[in-house]
């Protein structure tokens, strides 16, 4: 008997590293289901406010809805506070938006990227229901788990459980963060069917942001 299943898994992954005065946010174009490639040239990546990008893996509906939901409420903030939101006050939206749907939640994996109010970059990594955490860098989606040991192993962020905390910004200059981001994903498309085409990357700091992209293989 067919089941109707309201969520289904669109693939890709996203990538955020945070610097001492940037942020580069990451993500394939490809948008895939199961082993058919819809589209080869939808992007993952939204900016949500001047320093602010969200990166969004998982069923592309629901990021979508998402996106539209955060946008609406950012202008409302701006209408009422005469300001654009920070990027850690977004982070905290992020979270309660998505805890308040938890019982029927948004399948969307988040990676959201920036610059906060001391002009540091800062990555917030979520779970699909508003657990969050700032850290130094992050990986979400299909190719996450090929990633991350890379970025582990290069950037080496300090436990959140040490005492006094220490700063999780990572030691890169901005441009070795871009070659490690695209080294990475060259690496992550060898090996994750659900990842390819072509690379966008966001990079924010201090003069605003810039986007460049490069190729991915294809098959």
């Amino acid at each position: 008997m067919a089941r109707f299943d309201p969520y289904e898994n669109n693939g890709g992954t996203c990538v955020a590293v945070a610097g001492a005065d940037y942020c580069v946010v990451a993500a394939d174009t490809r948008l895939s289901v199961g082993y058919s490639i819809l589209s080869r040239d939808h992007s993952k990546i939204a900016q949500l406010a001047d320093k602010c990008v969200l990166a969004s893996s998982g069923f592309q509906g629901d990021i979508k809805a998402l996106q539209k939901n955060l946008a609406a409420k950012e202008l409302v903030y701006e209408h009422n506070h005469n300001k654009k939101m920070s990027c850690p006050a977004m982070a905290q939206l992020l979270s309660n938006t998505l805890y308040y749907k938890r019982f029927f939640p948004y399948y969307a994996f988040n990676v959201l990227g920036g610059l906060d109010s001391q002009g540091k970059g800062c990555v917030f990594t979520y779970d699909a229901v508003g657990s969050y955490e700032r850290t130094g860098y992050s990986a979400q989606g299909t190719g996450a788990a090929l990633m991350m040991p890379v970025l582990d192993n290069q950037l080496k962020s300090p436990s959140p459980l040490l005492l006094p905390a220490r700063d999780a910004v990572t030691p890169l200059s901005e441009s070795e963060a871009v070659d490690l981001v695209k080294d990475v994903f060259a690496s992550a498309t060898e090996r994750d069917i659900y990842t390819g085409d072509r690379l966008e990357i966001v990079v924010t700091n201090s003069s605003g942001t810039h986007r460049e992209y490069i190729e991915l293989r294809k098959d």
